[in-house]
């Protein structure tokens, strides 16, 4: 069975390679998560998953994601123990 591209990506981010993430990549993969856009303020996409009581705010450097934003992300999937919810 072939792997996604957000399978691939998840794979990447828990072995530590933050290097070169695109943005629209990012997004996607917090989508997987469950996690829900809210509103957009400037570059600042805020989004929330009904688990999490903080919201998380992302902003691409350029076109990728900033590193620290995908360690607060990593964060809080371990703390909130959320899991990558399955396209049927």
């Amino acid at each position: 069975m072939a792997r996604s591209r957000r399978e691939d990506l998840w794979k990447r981010l828990t072995t530590g390679d933050m290097r070169n993430i695109g943005f629209i990549e990012f997004r996607h993969l917090l989508e997987a998560f469950g996690f829900t856009l809210r509103r957009v303020s400037g570059s600042h996409h805020i989004y929330t998953h009904p688990r999490v009581p903080r919201p998380l705010s992302v902003q691409p450097r350029r076109r990728e994601a900033k590193p620290y934003q995908i360690r607060q992300f990593l964060e809080m999937v371990e703390a909130y123990g959320l899991t990558m919810e399955r396209r049927k």
